[in-house]
């Protein structure tokens, strides 16, 4: 086998490279969870706490898909969820909290989202809607509205249409670029 030598550069860019594709996953994230629909028919709160809502929800398929595709995926939910959580430091900064407030609101914002998103896979693994509807009526709508009324019921059918939609996208999917959600669908391109 011919010697090979370590050069940093080609490191340094492959690194980069991994890092825009995770910024890319980001992003599909973030305008899935930011698609007018939610808010305007959907009725998902649109202010901080609704958009975080969201933003747990796709963020959440997401690592449930890279989940089920094993160790070599390990690395890449793991700098899904970092990218997730430096965005949600940045826009509590935005807003002018103290570095403080800002520790322990992500920490607060850590346990909700890991534990609503642990409710919503098992509901997706059982691909219950209505169990699904009604975390999504505690959760997305506060209470305020009823698992069986038409906003968390079309919410919840439109995440189980993401999670089947996720079910085809492999860790090349990822890799190459190519993992999109479709806009009001939920699904993969």
């Amino acid at each position: 086998m011919p010697f090979t030598r370590w050069n940093p550069l080609t490191l340094w860019r492959d690194k980069r490279a991994h890092r825009l594709k995770i910024d890319e996953i980001h992003g599909e994230i973030v305008a899935a969870a930011r698609a007018t629909e939610l808010y305007r028919v959907l009725g998902v709160p649109d202010d901080i706490d609704g958009r975080f809502e969201m933003v747990v929800v796709y963020a959440g398929l997401v690592l449930r898909r890279l989940g089920e595709l094993g160790e070599p995926a390990r690395p890449w939910a793991q700098d899904v969820v970092d990218r997730v959580f430096v965005s949600f430091d940045d826009a509590l900064r935005e807003l002018t909290f103290s570095d403080a407030r800002v520790a322990k609101r992500i920490k607060a914002m850590a346990e909700a989202f890991f534990g609503r998103n642990a409710v919503y896979h098992a509901a997706l693994a059982v691909e219950n809607p209505h169990v699904l509807a009604e975390a999504l009526a505690r959760n997305v709508y506060r209470g305020r509205v009823e698992a069986d009324a038409a906003p968390p019921r079309l919410l919840a059918e439109r995440i189980l249409a993401a999670a089947r939609a996720l079910e085809a996208a492999d860790l090349e999917t990822f890799a190459a670029g190519r993992f999109h959600f479709r806009e009001g669908q939920g699904a993969v391109t």
